[in-house]
Order: structure tokens, then C-alpha cells, then sequence
């Protein structure tokens, strides 16, 4: 009865949302290149290789997708594994295609969950395993996947604090979805019960651990690159403050944060990299209010002309690469109202030392593990964030224990992929 009661529901609700989302999506941007396949039109599916395996993955946004590359290599190097890839947002379609075009037989977007949409697309991957990445739980999906008698996996499945209570108001709804859900490799102990909490089957869920904290960062800037990137961006010389996906307030305690450390540090500079890019015209707007007397400009209009006070790296999938060139980074969503924050994973990888808000309940247990090493500092509000911010700047031997306790705690939390890759294999062998 509720897989019918939300198939009936479904088309006049989408409707109702429908002017939201056609604007939202003109905001971001990039849907016109095969949006098609969200109805499941326009899909170039190959016909499956004699004696192959299919993997049906689904990832949201251009962040999963950085997060499951280990995971998608670990599973690519099996010979026997055909691997087709969807994705929701623009930014990760266009992500998917360039890294990863040669390991997937195919890539589209994934189908409005609605039944025509969402069978005809089955039809067409007509996979062997299907898996969804973190909070992915989609009811006609997960019953299309039932219905054929397809393992379906949620993959580094976790639920935030805000995410978590919400659900439990709708117990019986997710209670469902999760009894068509083969196996839930969860990132944390926390988490685990969680899922457990809203009806799936203890013996369904493991946790396995955090696939993101596997990443490997390539490449590894040299000491005469880094300078040249710098020189190239207009931010040569000083101390460099990174704000690392940053949402709404956090660009402006940036600001102040940043005139603050000149008062000590006349050179210091400021690289901006908001979490979504389309945000540039609000973000000029505060910076022509709050910093009209330094000197800003937006990476997506092409190079500076002289050396700069402040950047903002309003692109795509440089944000690995530009953390290498910080002395201290802050790491976005995670001051009030934010409460689930950004991730804080390549920061460690990379030994920068790094500053969060109390708002990281979606890294509950890797913020834990940056703590107990010394690689992060947490703080309660803006007004903590700047102080922080400016004791460390002044404090090279703080950095650097910092820096080595963010190497420290990367190396020893490595081996979900290995943990989640071998769960997933052992469905193919079923």
C-alpha cells in the first residue's frame, strides 16, 4: 500500500514544487547537456559484456562523487565489474564525466523518482547491484530494485543530528524504504544505530567506517608550484587564510578575521572558496559593502591584474589543490545557524591545520578523531572563529603541530574502502 499511496501523491506534489525547482536549477546552471536522462531519455546504456557484473552507483553532488573515487577504483580494478554512474547536480554530471569517464560504461543523471521515469531507466541499466552513496534513499528506487530482486546498498550512509530527528518523525515511511534495503554499510557506530532506530534490520547494518577519509589527493603540489600558483592568482606573498566551502555569514567573519590578523600581518591574504559557486553576486555584493578598500576579484573571470588582498575561487573541483596553498584553513557550515558542516577530510589528508564551528554533525566522528590528534581547533561562534584564527596565524609552531596531528589521524583511520569494497563484492557472489 505505500509504495501505490506515494506513486499517487507523487505527481501533484511534484507539480506544486515544480516552479521551485526549474528555478533552482536555472540558478545553478548546466542542466541543459542531457537533461533528458532525468525522464529517462536520451541514455547511451551498452549492452552488458558477456559474463559481467553491473553496478548501478548513485551519487548526489560533486562532493560524493569526490568521496566515493576510492571506492569506484577499488571496485573498477575487479575485472568482472561493469560500473554505470548517476549523479543529481550539474556540477557532479560534469565532474563524473571528466574523472571518470573511462572507468564507467556510462553516466546520467538520475531519474525523477517517479514509476514510468524511474522503471524505464531500470530497464535500460538493468543492473546486478545498486547502490546509493550517504543519505540516498529514494521509495520507487529502492522498490524497483525489491521488485527485481536487486541488492540494493547505501554506501557511507549517515544521518545527522537534524537529519535524524526529522526522520524519526516519519518512522513508519523510512521503516519501509529500509526493509527494501539489502545492507547498510554506515559511517560511524553512531550512525549505525540510527538506521537501526528507524526500522532497518540490525543484522542489515554495519559500520564500516567513513569512505571519505580514504581519499588520496594527486597531486601533491611541489614547494616551486604552490609559489607559482599563488604569483599566477595575485596572492604571492604573506600568510594565506583559506575559507574551505563556505556558506552564508562565514565569508564576512572571513573579512574581519583577515583585517584583524593585518593589523600584526600587513601581507596576509584571504582565498574565499564558497560551497556553491553560484553565490558569487552575493558574496561581491557583501565584499563591496564590507571590504571596498581591498582589493577582491573572482577566479571565474580569468586572471587578476596585480596581487590581490582577497580571492574568491568561485570554480569547480580546485579546492584539493588551493587547501595546499593555505597556512591555516576554516571549514565552511559550521557556525550558527550551520550545524552539519563541510568536510574537514582534506584539510587532515593534507596536514593544514584547520578551524571549525561546533555545527559538524555530519563529521561527528571524524571532527572526534581531528580533536583528539591536535589538528583542529574548534570554536562556538564568529567572534571565537576570529580570535582563533588570528592567535594561530601568529603561532608557526602551533601550525605545525597541527599539521602533523591532521597526517597522524589520516593514516590511522584509513580502510573503509577496503571494508565497504569487499561488502559490496560479496552481493556480486551471492
Amino acid at each position: 500500500m505505500f509504495i501505490w499511496i506515494y506513486r499517487v501523491l507523487f505527481l501533484p506534489l511534484w507539480l506544486l514544487t515544480l516552479p521551485g525547482y526549474l528555478l533552482h536549477i536555472r540558478k545553478r546552471g548546466g542542466y541543459r547537456k542531457d537533461f533528458g536522462t532525468r525522464f529517462g531519455r536520451g541514455m547511451e546504456v551498452p549492452a552488458k559484456r558477456a559474463g559481467a557484473k553491473r553496478i548501478w552507483i548513485q551519487a548526489v553532488s560533486l562532493g560524493e562523487m569526490l568521496a566515493i573515487e576510492p571506492l569506484l577504483k577499488a571496485l573498477a580494478a575487479d575485472e568482472r565489474i561493469e560500473i554505470y554512474l548517476t549523479v543529481t547536480t550539474s556540477t557532479g554530471y560534469a565532474l563524473a564525466q571528466e574523472k571518470y569517464g573511462e572507468l564507467a560504461v556510462g553516466i546520467s543523471y538520475f531519474p525523477i523518482d517517479f514509476y514510468p521515469f524511474s522503471a524505464r531507466v531500470w530497464d535500460k541499466i538493468d543492473p546486478d547491484v545498486a547502490i546509493c552513496a550517504e543519505t540516498e534513499l529514494w521509495p520507487e528506487h529502492t522498490r524497483q530494485a525489491a521488485k527485481r530482486g536487486v541488492p540494493f546498498l547505501l554506501v557511507n550512509g549517515r544521518l545527522s543530528d537534524r537529519s535524524f530527528k526529522r526522520a524519526m518523525k516519519l518512522r513508519g515511511f523510512f521503516r519501509t524504504i529500509l526493509s527494501n534495503t539489502s545492507q547498510v554499510y554506515a559511517c560511524s557506530d553512531l550512525d549505525r544505530e540510527r538506521y537501526i532506530a528507524l526500522g532497518a534490520p540490525a543484522e542489515r547494518v554495519s559500520a564500516t567506517g567513513n569512505i571519505k577519509v580514504d581519499v588520496t589527493i594527486e597531486p601533491i603540489l611541489d614547494a616551486v608550484t604552490r609559489a607559482s600558483m599563488r604569483a599566477e592568482m595575485g596572492l604571492s606573498e604573506g600568510f594565506l587564510l583559506l575559507g574551505s566551502s563556505t556558506w552564508p555569514g562565514e565569508e564576512e567573519m572571513l573579512v574581519e578575521a583577515l583585517r584583524a590578523i593585518r593589523e600584526r600581518e600587513p601581507a596576509a591574504r584571504l582565498l574565499i572558496v564558497p560551497r556553491h559557486a553560484e553565490r558569487r553576486h552575493e558574496i561581491e555584493a557583501m565584499l563591496r559593502e564590507r571590504a571596498s578598500d581591498l582589493r577582491f576579484h573572482f577566479k571565474s573571470r580569468g586572471v587578476p591584474e596585480g596581487e590581490l588582498d582577497i580571492l574568491v575561487a568561485d570554480t569547480h573541483g580546485e579546492l584539493r589543490a588551493l587547501t595546499q596553498l593555505s597556512d591555516l584553513a576554516f571549514v565552511g557550515k559550521s557556525l550558527p545557524p550551520h550545524t552539519e558542516g563541510q568536510t574537514p577530510v582534506e584539510c587532515g589528508a593534507l596536514g593544514a591545520p584547520m578551524v571549525f564551528g561546533s555545527g559538524m554533525s555530519n563529521f561527528r566522528s571524524i571532527r572526534e578523531g581531528l580533536l583528539q590528534h591536535g589538528a583542529a581547533r574548534e570554536v562556538k561562534d564568529a567572534a571565537e572563529a576570529i580570535e582563533a584564527i588570528v592567535e594561530l596565524s601568529q603561532d608557526a609552531d602551533a601550525r605545525a603541530k597541527m599539521s602533523t596531528g591532521g597526517l597522524a589521524w589520516h593514516a590511522g583511520s584509513r580502510g573503509a574502502v577496503a571494508r565497504t569494497a569487499a561488502g559490496v563484492l560479496s552481493w556480486l557472489d551471492r
